[in-house]
């Protein structure tokens, strides 16, 4: 009896699911795009030093970057923050015909990170590690320090105007939007970091280096699937 009662239960089951009409849906894809100002900077700020010996390549290059960083922290403010990012430390060879023929030196390199929230500072930054010694500025990022603000942004302008496509797309049919039955986001709307060129560091500036920190583009996509049904 209860094998019955399953039974029949199931079978009302499967009469009701396949009574049921199927949903008539709009795919809507938007896109959106927020302009935002970079208030944070990296400068990579590198020395590289060479020596007959490698203990004399690295003596050297601790010195003046000491010296580099200590003009550098003049200059940055109380809120900059300092990170060795690369090191290294080779020999040099000659080459005749093509073969090794020995070594000729060491060389030394040393790269810091500079981080900045204020970007009023970038100049004089350069500026004083040129003059301190620094002769290999690796390269400049601007991003920003609250991401998670503009990310949210660009989300919503996408979702409103995804939803408003949809609204007028059901319109045209002579259809209206009853609900939304999904939402995705097509690939997480990220904050890029603008990068300037590679360039080596005058040995001296007569004239404050000019940076311009330009904007960051951050863009999103949202695709929308809504149920219609008529008017």
């Amino acid at each position: 009896m209860k094998l019955l009662s399953l039974a029949l239960l199931a079978l009302f089951a499967g009469d009701a699911f396949a009574q049921q009409s199927p949903v008539s849906s709009i795919r809507v894809s938007g896109d959106a795009q927020v302009s935002a100002k970079p208030d944070r900077v990296e400068i990579d700020i590198g020395v590289k030093t060479r020596a007959d010996k490698s203990q004399e390549a690295a003596a050297q290059n601790a010195r003046q970057v000491e010296a580099v960083l200590a003009a550098v922290k003049k200059v940055a403010g109380p809120t900059a923050r300092y990170q060795t990012v690369n090191y290294t430390l080779t020999p040099s060879y000659r080459y005749q015909n093509g073969q090794e023929a020995g070594i000729t030196g060491y060389s030394a390199a040393n790269i810091v990170q500079v981080t900045l929230d204020d970007l009023n500072r970038i100049s004089n930054v350069i500026d004083a590690a040129s003059q301190a010694g620094a002769n290999d500025v690796r390269g400049i990022q601007f991003t920003l320090r609250d991401q998670d603000a503009v990310r949210a942004e660009a989300l919503r302008k996408a979702a409103a105007r995804a939803r408003a496509d949809a609204d007028v797309l059901a319109a045209a049919l002579g259809l209206k939007v009853v609900r939304v039955l999904s939402v995705e986001v097509n690939g997480a709307p990220r904050v890029p970091m603008m990068r300037t060129l590679s360039m080596a560091a005058p040995a001296a500036a007569k004239v404050d280096t000019p940076v311009e920190s330009g904007t960051l583009e951050v863009a999103a996509d949202v695709t929308l699937t809504v149920e219609v049904a008529a008017k």
